[in-house]
């Protein structure tokens, strides 16, 4: 076997495995896994709480089992051409076995510039033609003759349980937070915590810290645009939890040579500028002297979180008059003032139109126009469910937002050999949240209210009751400012502009201010032209 993650509950596991005769040459995770594996088949990982990409080899039969957690934590990209199947953690790993580059999938470059990161994990494809990974919660076998047979062991469904109490729902959250939280704090050296202002990495501090005990390190990266600075909020948590903690500025003295080093790094453009900010939050960890970094990524796709998020409850629940008009008043009164989007600012979107989602693609119509062919895709997205709201969670659990968050996660934690964990992503937890009925969701204007409350006496009140959305981000152009040739470094010779106007872009890029449509697109733009420049030709 070779194995890339952690079972977390490999103890329960090599304990049940004992009792029924087999014995153990090492406490490690793995071998528990790998006898698991050999008496149980596939079967044996619907008992693994964990993340892992793992190939089996069975000396047996010659066949070989790979394999993804429910989540896709952990990656494993998959190539085939007549020489035969390679695979590996890394598409740089493929590349060096094959002994030869690989081919950019340009029709995928023009997907990220035009449409954004929520379209790169729709259709199967990648940065490089023929590459792909394999999808989370599969085995595929492929046995002795070369032949190929692809199972899901798990996969995520939304069943309501329409009797479940606010109560029952908030004690049920609780209940398995916590137990999340325990399973990952399992280690054999110290863990770091990512930590912003908002209630996703605060309630999981907060359990460390009050629930279980735990002597919590928080990270915070800090930020000059008041769009996304949290500082006093962050500030109060560190006071009222007594944690230690550690301030990283977004500051990077060469922001365009970070930026190739990290496109080298992923071998894909970063997807967004987010992610630049949490390669200096990375290693900010790394410099003093973690290993495991705990993360808040998932939450918003499990129990609610984004703007539109709000309007489709408004719709979920408009059959309820009173709760209607609660909500409704709510929404006005707190979600409506501070909303960007042009599109979410009407609170009956999804009950005229169920299926409207142009908001999610903004302005990638005069996106399209940088590019010298047309090109465009509408969007799409899996019918988990008829209901909107659970419909867009699970798209963006599996298909839009998470797979963003993991891929970036997983590699610039792994560039300083960091492993990053994320307890919202536990199956226990999962299948309870998308059991709770939608009512339950959103409570006078805010979002996540099953896990404020599920946190209330553990968390602190600030946190609970805060109801700005903020989220992991950045702006680009504090990046930018301290690059002195800027304009030439944007506009030189590069094979981008076999594709993209270098007019417009000299345009874009000596404005004062951007949108931030606008300012994601200049990144994306930056990062497009690095990737063709190291991996093209």
């Amino acid at each position: 076997m070779v194995f890339n993650g952690e079972i977390y509950n490999y103890v329960e596991l090599r304990a049940e495995l004992k009792k029924e005769g087999t014995t153990f040459k090492t406490a490690s995770d793995t071998e528990v896994l790998l006898h698991a594996l050999a008496r149980d088949g596939d079967k044996a990982l619907d008992k693994c709480e964990g993340m892992w990409a793992f190939a089996c080899y069975d000396e047996a039969d010659g066949s070989l089992r790979l394999s993804r957690d429910r989540f896709g934590e952990k990656p494993l990209y998959l190539f085939r051409d007549p020489t035969g199947l390679y695979f590996g953690s890394e598409v740089k790993f493929i590349a060096a076995l094959l002994g030869r580059r690989l081919d950019v999938n340009l029709d995928h470059v023009f997907r990220y510039m035009v449409n954004g990161y929520r379209a790169l994990y729709k259709n199967g494809q990648g940065f490089f033609e023929g590459v792909r990974e394999l999808a989370p919660g599969t085995v595929l076998t492929i046995d002795v003759e070369g032949r190929e047979r692809s199972t899901a062991y798990w996969e995520p469904r939304f069943s309501p349980n329409d009797a479940m109490s606010y109560d029952d729902a908030v004690r049920g959250v609780r209940d398995r937070l916590i137990r999340s939280m325990e399973l990952r704090l399992r280690a054999d050296v110290p863990l770091a915590f990512c930590m912003s202002g908002g209630v996703d990495s605060n309630a999981l501090i907060s359990i460390a810290k009050r629930q279980l005990g735990y002597d919590v390190h928080g990270f915070t990266v800090t930020n000059s645009d008041e769009r996304y600075e949290e500082q006093d909020l962050v500030n109060l948590v560190v006071r009222e939890l007594g944690v230690r903690h550690t301030e990283i500025p977004t500051e990077c003295d060469d922001f365009l040579g970070g930026l190739r080093t990290l496109v080298c790094q992923h071998d894909a453009p970063v997807y967004t500028i987010s992610y630049f900010a949490h390669w200096l939050l990375m290693a900010a960890i790394a410099d003093a002297g973690y290993h495991i970094s705990v993360s808040g990524t998932g939450a918003d796709e499990l129990l609610t979180g984004y703007y539109d998020h709000h309007l489709a409850y408004l719709a979920a629940v408009q059959s309820n008059g009173p709760l209607h008009a609660s909500a409704l008043a709510s929404w006005t009164t707190h979600v409506r003032p501070v909303v960007r989007n042009p599109f979410l600012s009407d609170p009956d979107l999804f009950v005229r139109d169920p299926g409207f989602r142009d908001h999610l693609y903004l302005g990638a119509e005069g996106f399209a126009a940088y590019l010298y062919r047309p090109w465009s895709e509408p969007f799409s997205e899996r019918p988990y469910t008829s209901e909107v709201l659970h419909n867009r969670m699970l798209n963006e659990m599996f298909a839009e937002s998470v797979p963003v968050i993991l891929h970036e996660d997983d590699l610039n934690a792994m560039y300083y050999s960091i492993e990053n964990r994320s307890p919202y992503l536990d199956r226990s937890l999962f299948e309870f949240a998308f059991q709770i009925p939608t009512r339950h969701l959103v409570k006078d204007g805010r979002a996540k209210a099953v896990l404020r409350d599920a946190v209330r006496g553990i968390a602190p009140d600030a946190v609970l009751t805060n109801r700005r959305k903020v989220g992991f981000n950045a702006p680009i152009l504090p990046f930018l400012a301290k690059e002195t040739e800027l304009s030439a470094r944007l506009l030189d010779d590069s094979p981008i502009f076999e594709h993209v106007r270098r007019d417009r872009v000299a345009e874009l890029s000596k404005r004062t201010f951007l949108s931030n449509s606008e300012s994601k697109f200049l990144f994306n733009f930056l990062n497009a032209k690095i990737f063709l420049e190291e991996f093209s030709g």
